[in-house]
């Protein structure tokens, strides 16, 4: 794996902190699932010609 550093708005921190907590999973965790599903997403829009 990559180690790469993040920089966060606080709020934005804060609302995947909430997140983490509420599924007791690591921060790291969530962001990454969350980055992991929107490249998905860009790469399907792209394929499909929408972007």
């Amino acid at each position: 794996m990559v180690q790469v550093t993040l920089l966060l708005d606080p709020s934005v921190a804060l609302f995947y902190t909430n997140i983490s907590k509420q599924a007791n999973i690591p921060l790291e965790q969530v962001l990454t699932d969350a980055l992991f599903k929107l490249a998905g997403e860009l790469s399907l829009e792209a394929l499909q010609g929408n972007c």
